[in-house]
């Protein structure tokens, strides 16, 4: 029975603020139910110090005095509250009750005087007439066997803050992982190790367990106990995903029979801790598995476990109704009153009663949502609904105008078929629709009045403008491309704003009130017309039409997930593969009191179907039928995993339970009670290896018929065994990717014991095991020790779960890292084999590139070493080369960088990846140590190895991927030991190779900068020039003494066109500058750019962070193509390095402030985006080159985002990006996407600024002595309004209002965006010069920048001498 505290969403969030004083961050609500109620919620601390700050479930218990869980916290509250010592007594009182068997001096009785400990005066609470939680022992010890860690005291926020503390820490299982290191190394450690290796199964599998105080790493972690007058909280970890969201949003990510298998093992260890304990789970489904962000699994414990069932003294079941812990005056009951709240009604029985019109279609949609997995309260993934007027007129039967068309999504009604269809047509990946139908902007834009503002700055604009949000219903509807929300349909009050800034959503002038609107709104909805239409819009947002050629034709083609391996919690999914039918029957009469609130009326509405007519009766019956066959082929929304002989455990009073009832009228006292809890174990560190094994990865029929056929089972319970039957269903499912029984297909197999003919579908090999779980017969089925050790799993899955079960404890990252590199050091990486390796290496090596310390740096060498040594090639690169890329990609010091640099280990990863694979993934990285102010220590070690490695590579190889992509780091930040990597190896090899290889790259590097510098071109391709002159005259200075007099007199001073002369007559060496600027207005920081990004305190003048490209990939593509140039000696006409910014420098950005990300262009013609809040790059979207072989630089960026909407005008994401090139070229990208919506040039020449003033507006500006004006609703490609009359190129330019503001060298241009052409239908701009002070002075600096100061309408002039200047 469902025993859950239910309330309203609101109260729900009332209860958590008032609990916690509001210092907690309410999320969203974790719900079931197919109305918004709930009795979990997602919550963070509001006010943490971490970048990331850990997520936490409240799962709301009721409070009951007969509970023995509810006496078992009492007790702790006593406790507390004798000592008067808030946690810190939890935590000392939670300490003691852990000594018992992880006691290094426990005794035979230790146990069982540790059981009085949980309680002050000694009680324990035996098995009780209302609550039977285990057969096998006292209710108190199972207690505390299921929540070892969690913390018990009254309801604080100082309480949950130390739960926090601990869990951020991971301070909660540290000493476990500890104990266990100790073991493995052979020296004295506590029992903790050895007990917990013991619940893996090590030595051996054990029938009957024994309770204790270590958590089993397969049950998800309690945290905490928080008790308050009402109710009983319990604190949980919050998991990313459930088995359930894999199977239906990424069932790609477990395609691999291992990963099956390493799950189900770690169910079945899980459930045999349960069976040892006396506790059977009762509920297993995929909605109850947990997995981590690492997939790890996590078997769910909620009050079905700790209350077992909820009996009133009486003995009647209890339930909770729903809205039973709202507070009091709370309306959400009422407004639900007429609408079901059973959650176990199946699938096919509400079709049914929807079709017959005994339904509503309100209830109906209600009941699609949930399974297609939408909650309320989750704004990521919203209950949806329909649109179904426009708002225009009231809603009127009779009259067609106003009635939504439902046989079109309301992304195609919005954007338009035309538009829909270039998208597809013009995509790579060819898509209608690139977002959900409900996507979290639309919900909280939706909801803006209801929700707080710090919720509405995070999902829809980091500034909060209340004007800026629909105003009216009508507005709201053209806004949005979203549907629609159940609350338009049931809840009057979401129109009522709760903030002072923001007016109420206005209704329609034909609804009088919001109540009165909801009720005329609901009734369209549940009108015949729309009734009739209903099964299309079905079809589009969960049926047929999300996929194939219906899809195409309904122009509702999703784009596709980039990976569809990644586990996902949320998506898509398309519950009907036939077209849904249409209803038959009307809908039933629904009334309205006075409140506009529903009422039930028990008369319906029926389409007549009696009489004589034959014909009218067979159409029906022909409906009938086809209603019917599209139930059969839609069984799978009913799928079933349990069997439920009883509610309880204490039911099966005739059977014999798991093992002795000795929790039953015993004292836990007594040493024959006590005699198995303490059995010392007699694992040590070599048994503990000789369990990590190598073997067959294989399943063969064969070995699984004669397990089969050997294995006697000894399951004793009947709930034990329906778990069996559970864990058979899931396996099945997992392989077939449907579930194997439904409801009726259930009934029918254990009636008649005849399996569904889907169970054909299943291999083999499985089919061996799944038919052994689910045998109709449960006295005959295995085991769980019988399954945990069947042929099904191989040597290598056991062998890393051993490795891994401890890692997944409540413990910091670094003692995780040495408990990993301590276990690989004593060789059980190589015992388990390749394969083995291979399962445990995503596991462990995300670690490494978070060590800091020396001594993780120490562990984290000493795993990488081992993983290299014990993986394959193809695992080599798909694991241990991503992590050290990560290390030589980190920036500051790291001792960890230095030991792979210092020692042999780049060159095993050499042998084992080979060559080709090593220059593609490796090398280059190591060269990027030595650029943009690299720790001394790293560019060392990367030198040296540099070096040593040129021996064995010959001189084109060593030409070709260290000298160019060296050459090609000069004026970037290129340390001196970089430039002494090719002085040495000039010396190495010899006067020869000096003069025949690098002087000849040096001249071309040296033609290339003076020519940068002898053009006007922008500053910092100017600063770019004089810094590569600079490290050219270096490296000339130290190869002079690899030469002979008579080379230096031939090569560097006789010869007219050495880079040496060159270089000493050429003036005017700049440095770097700051090329773009920007006010973070939403973090009160500044970002500026000059070749790198950097983050300052707006305030203080504190550098914060500093970002820039490492990567030097595109420098290889470009040394590639000039391979034979440069051996040859013969460099291309226009220079070696024509574009400054290739590969790693930044050269132009613009703020997102919708997001607070910064879009920044570079010199290879990408654009990086950068996640300014959490401090870290994102992803990069590159551009091809062009014709002539080398990248542009990205000169200008502009986003729709940065248009300046008025009060009246509706805000939106933005939709596109503008990135415009030194060649002239702009490309549009979506934003959502990525995809390059159209590409065109621009101007002849540099691309000086872009801007966007509207939506469908850009302006940009160019060195080729133009300005142009594109509107982008019409051809892109097509020039559109050319402003000309300029005597240079235009320097950039300032919007404000109509009026454009461009500097062109030492004057201003003034043009108009509504400006008409002249009498040659040409378009001027009209320049003026600026003029001084008094009137007088023209102002003779060249102009190289301008803004606007909005509030004054003055302008600022920047100019090339250094001085601001304000204009009027």
């Amino acid at each position: 029975m469902d025993s859950a505290a239910k309330m309203c969403l609101e109260c729900l969030q009332r209860r958590i603020e008032a609990d916690f004083s509001g210092r907690l961050t309410f999320l969203h609500s974790v719900s079931d139910y197919r109305l918004p109620f709930a009795s979990a919620a997602v919550v963070q601390v509001s006010n943490s110090d971490l970048a990331t700050p850990p997520q936490f479930v409240f799962n709301y218990m009721p409070y009951r005095t007969t509970d023995c869980f509810s006496k078992y916290v009492d007790e702790f509250c006593v406790i507390e509250g004798d000592i008067t010592e808030s946690s810190s007594t939890v935590k000392q009182v939670q300490a003691e009750v852990s000594v018992g068997i992880s006691s290094d001096t426990s005794s035979d009785f230790d146990t069982a005087s540790t059981e009085c400990r949980h309680f002050s005066n000694g009680r324990v609470l035996d098995g009780c007439a209302t609550c039977k939680i285990s057969t096998r022992f006292s209710c108190s010890r199972a207690i505390t066997s299921l929540a070892p860690t969690a913390l018990i005291g009254h309801v604080s926020f100082e309480l949950f803050e130390e739960i926090a503390s601990s869990f951020s820490s991971g301070s909660f299982e540290g000493q476990l992982l500890h104990s266990l290191c100790q073991l493995i190394e052979g020296k004295s450690a506590g029992r903790d190790g050895a007990n917990f290796l013991s619940l893996l199964g090590l030595p051996s599998f054990k029938e009957n367990g024994f309770p204790g105080c270590i958590r089993h790493p397969n049950i998800c972690p309690i945290l905490g106990v928080l008790k308050s007058p009402t109710d009983i909280c319990l604190v949980l970890p919050k998991t990313p995903f459930t088995l359930e969201n894999i199977m239906h949003y990424s069932p790609a990510a477990l395609q691999f029979d291992w990963k099956i298998q390493f799950l189900i093992y770690q169910l079945l260890s899980a459930l045999s801790y349960l069976h040892g304990l006396g506790i059977a789970h009762g509920n297993l489904s995929p909605s109850n598995i947990l997995l981590t962000d690492t997939s790890w699994c996590w078997l769910q414990i909620s009050e079905k476990q700790l209350l077992n069932t909820a009996l009133d003294p009486s003995g009647k079941s209890l339930e909770l109704s729903a809205g039973s812990h709202c507070f009091e005056g709370c309306p959400s009951h009422a407004l639900y009153a007429d609408l079901s709240l059973l959650n176990s009604v199946n699938w096919q029985s509400c079709f049914y009663s929807w079709w017959k019109g005994e339904l509503s279609n309100f209830e109906y949609l209600l009941v699609l949502n949930r399974l297609a997995g939408r909650r309320w309260g989750d704004h990521t993934f919203y209950s949806v609904m329909p649109w179904v007027i426009d708002f225009s007129v009231k809603p009127d039967e009779n009259n067609i105008a106003g009635w939504r068309d439902l046989s079109k999504s309301k992304w195609r009604l919005a954007k338009g078929d035309e538009q829909l269809d270039f998208t597809y047509s013009t995509s790579e990946m060819p898509h209608h629709v690139s977002d959900e139908c409900l996507s979290e902007l639309a919900v909280c834009s939706y909801k803006a009045r209801r929700l707080p503002l710090s919720v509405l700055r995070q999902a829809v604009r980091s500034v909060y403008e209340p004007n800026e949000y629909p105003s009216n219903m009508q507005r709201l509807y053209q806004w949005t491309p979203d549907e629609c929300i159940p609350e338009f349909y049931c809840d009057p009050h979401i129109f009522n704003s709760l903030h002072s800034g923001m007016p109420d959503l206005a209704v329609p002038s034909w609804a009088g009130t919001s109540e009165e609107f909801v009720k005329l709104h609901r009734d369209a909805l549940e009108s015949n017309r729309v009734s009739l239409q209903m099964h299309k819009w079905i079809d589009i947002t969960f049926g047929y039409k999300m996929s194939g050629e219906a899809a195409i034709a309904a122009k509702n083609v999703m784009l596709p997930a980039s990976t569809s391996n990644v586990p996902r919690s949320t998506g898509r999914r398309q519950l009907f593969s036939q077209p849904h039918p249409p209803r038959q029957i009307a809908r039933r009469k629904t009334h309205h009191n006075n409140n506009g609130q529903p009422e039930n009326n028990s008369q319906s509405e029926v389409d007549s179907v009696e009489g004589g007519d034959f014909l009218i009766k067979t159409n029906h019956l022909n409906k009938l039928e086809e209603a019917t066959s599209f139930c059969e082929k839609s069984w799978h929304l009913d799928p079933c995993y349990n069997v439920h002989s009883s509610d309880c455990l204490k039911n099966n009073t005739s059977e014999n339970e798991l093992s002795t009832d000795i929790g039953r009228n015993v004292s836990p006292r007594k040493p024959d009670s006590t005699r198995n809890y303490c059995e010392k174990s007699t694992i040590d560190s070599n048994s503990l290896l000789e369990n990590i094994e190598e073997g067959d990865d294989s399943v063969g029929y064969q070995e699984l018929m004669l397990w089969r056929q050997a294995c006697s089972p000894k399951i004793n319970s009947k709930r034990a065994a329906d778990d069996i039957f559970s864990v058979g269903c899931i396996l099945a499912e997992l392989h077939m990717g449907k579930p194997l029984f439904g409801s009726s297909s259930l009934a029918s197999y254990l009636d008649s014991g005849i399996l569904p003919g889907s169970v054909q579908d299943i291999p083999h090999h499985m089919k061996v095991i799944v038919k052994a779980c689910i045998e109709n017969d449960w006295k005959r089925r295995p085991s769980v020790k019988c399954l945990l050790e069947s042929p099904y799993f191989p040597k290598s899955v056991k062998s890393s779960y051993y490795f891994l079960a401890a890692f997944h404890g409540l413990s910091r990252n670094d003692l995780r890292l040495q408990y990993a590199a301590t276990f690989a050091k004593q060789g059980a990486l190589k015992r388990m084999g390749a394969f083995g390796a291979a399962m445990c290496a995503p596991y462990c090596l995300p670690l490494i590139v978070t060590s800091a310390s020396d001594a993780e740096a120490e562990w984290a060498y000493l795993l990488l070493a081992e993983f290299l040594k014990c993986l394959k090639s193809e695992a080599v690169m798909k694991f241990v080369v991503p992590s050290v890329q990560r290390v030589l990609q980190g920036t500051g010091y790291s001792h960890l960088k230095v030991s792979l640099l210092q020692g042999s280990f780049m060159q095993d990863l050499w042998n084992r990846i080979g060559k080709q694979a090593y220059f593609e993934t490796i090398h280059l990285l190591i060269i990027s140590n030595l650029c943009i102010a690299p720790h001394k220590s790293s560019t060392s070690a990367a030198s040296v190895l540099l070096i040593g490695f040129s021996e064995e590579l010959g001189v084109p190889v060593t030409v070709h991927q260290t000298i160019l992509p060296l050459m090609l780091s000069f004026g970037k930040g290129i340390c001196n030991d970089g430039i002494d990597v090719l002085i040495r190896i000039g010396g190495l090899i010899g006067e020869k190779f000096v003069v025949k290889q690098i002087l000849p790259l040096l001249n071309t590097v040296v033609n290339s900068c003076i020519c940068t510098l002898s053009v006007s071109k922008p500053e910092p391709v100017q600063s770019w020039g004089s810094s590569a002159l600079i490290d050219c005259l270096t490296t000339l200075d130290g190869l002079v003494p690899v030469l002979t007099t008579e080379t230096i007199v031939k090569e560097l001073i006789e010869d007219r066109d050495s880079p040496y002369v060159k270089i000493i007559m050429h003036r005017d060496i700049g440095i770097q500058v700051v090329n773009d600027i920007f006010d973070l207005a939403s973090s009160g920081r500044v970002a500026s750019c000059d070749g790198t990004v950097h983050i300052w305190n707006g305030q203080t003048g504190r550098l914060i962070s500093i970002f820039s490209e490492r990567s030097l990939a595109s420098s290889t593509q470009l040394a590639e193509r000039d391979e034979d140039n440069m051996l040859h000696f013969n460099p291309l006409p226009s220079g070696m390095l024509s574009s400054a910014f290739h590969g790693n420098s930044y050269t132009t950005m613009d703020y997102l402030g919708f997001s607070d990300r910064l879009i920044v262009g570079t010199g290879n013609g990408s654009l990086r985006f950068i996640d300014v809040n959490q401090g870290q790059k994102l992803h990069l979207w590159r551009s091809e080159c062009v014709d002539s072989g080398f990248p542009p630089i990205i000169s200008s960026i502009c986003s729709s985002s940065s248009v300046r909407m008025s009060p009246e005008e509706s805000m939106g994401f933005p939709s596109w990006i503008a990135a415009a090139s030194s060649t002239g070229q702009c490309r549009l990208f979506d934003l959502r996407s990525g995809k390059i919506i159209s590409s065109w040039q621009a101007h002849d020449g540099y691309v000086t600024e872009l801007a966007a003033t509207a939506d469908y507006q850009l302006v940009s500006s160019s060195l080729d002595k133009t300005l142009r004006i594109w509107d982008l609703r019409r051809n892109w490609s097509s020039e559109q309004r050319v402003f000309r009359g300029y005597s240079d190129g235009v320097s950039g330019f300032s919007v404000w209002g109509q009026n454009i503001i461009s500097i062109c060298r030492n004057k201003i241009g003034l043009s108009s965006l509504q400006s008409h052409a002249d009498e040659d239908g040409h378009y001027r701009a009209s320049l003026q010069h600026v003029y001084m002070a008094d009137g007088e002075a023209k102002n003779a600096s060249v102009l190289s920048a301008i803004t606007i100061l909005p509030f004054s309408r003055l302008f600022l002039l920047g100019t090339e001498d250094g001085y601001l200047k304000i204009c009027c």
